[in-house]
């Protein structure tokens, strides 16, 4: 029972925590848009497109020496990218594959990819779900000023709202590493595949 515990007690806590989340910002996200577009929720008819966890637990059945087994996946760091046609994605994205979200950084491009078999079969579907650090949020207070990631963003068209300036420091471009290598080294690992690449218009940091 203490195992049980210790296994399963992170994999309901992150379930629950991921659906409080989620119903927490989609209702603070429709109340905002209604009142900046003088409207109603059920005006604006707001749907969530995709939502997805990171750094979460979860029971999944995977193969191991050939046999089917339950086992417990600790994403650290990382996210869920299942194949095309497997049953625990959505629908939608049976034929494509689970979408990734890959966050570069609030002056880079982001990208989509999709979950490939082969990284089902040697990560139990799992990649990255983001650039990365390359310095540490410490570091970069130390090291990159608030006016210069303003100028940064302002240079290439991107606006931002933020609470503190501090967040604009710990959160720079430069803060980050370079989100095309990490993809492009995903994809040549075979563990996912780019599909969509973003470009950022404008940041909220709160």
């Amino acid at each position: 029972m203490e195992v049980q515990t210790e296994v399963f007690g992170p994999c309901v806590f992150g379930e629950f925590s991921q659906k409080f989340r989620f119903l927490t910002l989609f209702y603070l996200l429709l109340q905002a848009f209604a009142r900046i577009f003088d409207s109603t929720p059920d005006d604006l008819d707001m749907q969530v497109i995709y939502d997805v966890s990171h750094n979460i637990a979860k029971m999944e059945e995977h193969f191991v020496d050939g046999r089917p087994k339950q086992l417990c996946v600790h994403r650290k760091g990382a996210t869920r990218a299942f194949p095309a046609n497997h049953p625990l994605i959505p629908v939608d994205y049976q034929l494509s594959g689970q979408p990734v979200l890959i966050g570069g950084s609030m002056g880079t491009n982001s990208y989509v990819l999709t979950g490939t078999q082969q990284g089902f079969e040697e990560t139990f579907g799992t990649t990255c779900h983001g650039a990365g650090r390359a310095l540490s949020r410490s570091k970069s207070r130390r090291n990159i000023t608030f006016e210069a990631v303003l100028q940064n963003l302002k240079e290439k068209g991107i606006s931002i709202r933020v609470a503190s300036p501090k967040l604009v420091m710990e959160e720079a471009p430069e803060s980050y590493k370079n989100v095309h290598d990490v993809v492009d080294t995903c994809q040549r690992a075979g563990i996912s595949n780019k599909a969509v690449k973003l470009r950022p218009i404008a940041v909220i940091k709160g």
